[in-house]
């Protein structure tokens, strides 16, 4: 069973290594081997570690964590969205999708926003998100990647 929770200090190694196992897992046909080197390459910075432990949710099944994904509760943005391999088609993705969506309704924010990979559109489709426009995504890794910026209405919750 796939359980979310905040993500904190011990989560950060693990994170980061599902994250780039994810990106090469299913980034690979859309994106430049290039990009892929560049987007996955290194360790994990102090801003990175200060962000999971500030921000990030974890997806943990058995005590093991499967996935990730983050939303800005001022701006309504979701991000770092990623599951381990191993898991995909599990519900992992949805059910964090889910989870962010329960907290921006929380905090009564009127939509959710993101910038999918060309690979995870028809993911966030599937879920509700709306758009069609490529723009450029840059990492702060320096890659740049096109992507697609989608966005959920929320309906408000009539009284």
């Amino acid at each position: 069973m796939i359980e979310i929770r905040k993500a904190n200090a011990s989560d950060v190694q693990p994170i980061y290594d599902l994250r780039k196992r994810s990106i090469l897992a299913k980034c690979a046909d859309h994106y430049q081997p290039e990009q892929l080197a560049l987007w996955t390459q290194g360790g994990v910075s102090e801003q990175l570690k200060e962000d999971i432990v500030a921000t990030f949710y974890v997806s943990e099944v058995d005590g093991n964590v499967v996935g990730c994904g983050k939303l800005n509760t001022e701006t309504g943005m979701v991000d770092a969205i990623f599951v381990d391999p191993p898991y995909f088609g599990l519900g992992a993705a949805k059910k964090m999708l889910a989870f962010l969506e329960q907290m921006a309704r929380e905090h009564k924010l009127d939509k959710m926003v993101l910038e999918a990979t060309l690979n995870a559109a028809p993911f966030y489709r599937s879920c509700g998100f709306h758009g069609e426009e490529i723009s450029t995504y840059h990492s702060p890794r320096g890659v740049s990647l096109d992507c697609v910026v989608m966005e959920k209405p929320l309906q408000k919750e009539r009284a």
